[in-house]
């Protein structure tokens, strides 16, 4: 039953509730990577290194558009895991169907202003001519599912605030098989090239988005999706847009901010720009591994803010980022020692293989480090607190970046100089974050009953 499938996070051993509730959402989070992981790996074995480099350099730019649902989503499961934390299923179900319609209109708006602006985009980020034509085609194409990225996202946040991780796996399981199912069939037997792999992403992701709708449509009372209920209710509508537009506008000036470094990036060959895309894949595959301590950090101490139960709140964050900083470590040095055999994923060509390898060295060892600042924005968004983090990780980290792509990599004009940006706008946002939790945490939860 689906009522078997909920968790109460305010009660029971932590560390191990925690890791519990975070390992379905690794798996998750790392389907979804798969998706487009999938379809660079198809093109770059079998149709060539310049499809690789033109899906490759709209990595960025899917980033961009899917960070912002991501964001959104986030803050619908802060506020999901808040109300059922306290028992309020009267503004929990307003949330639920409010979130539903926001997030379908916002997913529609996002797939129209980016088919729209495509080109221009990509032609303002200086993509190599033999290049654009590929990159167009296959992000008009993928972007045309961003309502169905959109309404997964939202089913997903609102089971995660219930403790439910593991029909979100399940249904991207089935998404992330169908998905290899059609490259390799519009690839190689309907001889599509980049507009299959394209397809068979936006075909996939519309599956996991029907199938955490049924899921929650036939969820049990009273946390169930009803056709009949769907409305938006301003005080549901204006929390989420409180909490889940900023962080969802950070993600999309983090990737903005990552843009100026893909015209870093560009500046050289087009071996080292097929190079950085082949290798950028394992950003995503240990950012999304981490964040699934992020998404428990906010779930669980939402919950808990929710019951009040001050202990528990702040013993979440430390778990959570703990978690999340050994997991940085650890798959970041396995990255470095097996970097040639990930890139040979992607690409045959020694040449990529070695331009590639700039980047891993340089990352493998900088993605821990990221944990102190995310797993902090999770923890004062948890808090209610999203529109000073945003600042803070704007000014810490994105404007920063752009700042040091005009100056530093300016100056020394290398590739290790560009990437060298990453771990060095991370120490300094999170020291940032840090301070403001702290203040945040004082103000919020220190009055508690403990």
């Amino acid at each position: 039953m689906a009522s078997l499938s909920r968790q109460d996070m305010t009660h029971g051993p932590l560390a191990k509730q925690i890791l519990l509730f975070s390992l379905p959402l690794i798996c998750s989070n790392l389907l979804q990577v798969l998706f487009n992981l999938a379809d660079l790996a198809v093109v770059g074995q079998f149709v060539g290194s310049q499809a690789l480099g033109s899906v490759g350099s709209t990595t960025t730019l899917v980033t961009m558009f899917t960070g912002f649902l991501i964001g959104l989503g986030g803050g619908i499961n802060v506020l999901a895991a808040r109300f059922y934390g306290a028992r309020d299923t009267k503004r929990f179900g307003q949330l639920l169907h409010t979130a539903a319609l926001l997030s379908l209109g916002l997913g529609i708006l996002l797939s129209i202003l980016g088919v729209t602006l495509t080109r221009p985009i990509l032609q303002l980020l200086r993509t190599k001519e033999d290049l654009i034509d590929g990159a167009v085609l296959y992000l008009r194409i993928y972007l045309l599912g961003m309502p169905g990225l959109a309404v997964y996202n939202y089913g997903s946040a609102i089971l995660s605030a219930l403790g439910d991780t593991r029909r979100p796996l399940r249904f991207l399981t089935l998404a992330g098989i169908l998905n290899v199912i059609l490259n390799l069939f519009f690839v190689l037997v309907v001889k599509m090239a980049v507009a299959g792999v394209a397809l068979a992403s936006i075909l996939s992701q519309y599956l996991s988005a029907v199938l955490i709708v049924l899921a929650l449509i036939h969820n049990d009372a009273p946390f169930a999706l009803c056709r009949s209920q769907l409305r938006l209710h301003r005080d549901s509508a204006l929390e989420i847009i409180r909490l889940g537009i900023p962080a969802g506008l950070q993600n999309c000036i983090f990737a903005l901010a990552n843009l100026f470094i893909q015209v870093g990036v560009n500046s050289f060959s087009s071996t080292m720009v097929a190079g950085n895309s082949a290798a950028a894949n394992a950003d995503s595959l240990i950012y999304d591994v981490m964040a699934a301590f992020y998404t428990a950090c906010a779930s669980f101490m939402g919950q808990n803010y929710g019951a009040r139960n001050r202990e528990r709140v702040k013993k979440s964050y430390f778990i959570s980022l703990a978690y999340s900083f050994a997991i940085g470590l650890i798959l970041g040095f396995l990255l470095v020692l097996f970097g040639r055999q990930f890139l040979h994923l992607f690409s045959p060509e020694a040449d990529v293989i070695e331009a590639g390898m700039f980047r891993l060295t340089i990352m493998g060892f900088s993605y821990g480090f990221s944990a102190f600042m995310d797993c902090t924005i999770a923890a004062s968004r948890a808090l209610g607190k999203s529109l000073i983090p945003t600042v803070v990780v704007i000014l810490g980290s994105c404007v920063l970046r752009i700042i040091w792509v005009y100056t530093v990599f300016a100056w020394f004009g290398t590739i290790t100089s560009l990437y060298l940006v990453y771990i060095c706008s991370w120490t300094i946002t999170a020291l940032a974050e840090i301070a403001y939790f702290r203040h945040v945490y004082k103000q919020q939860v220190g009055s508690m009953a403990a």
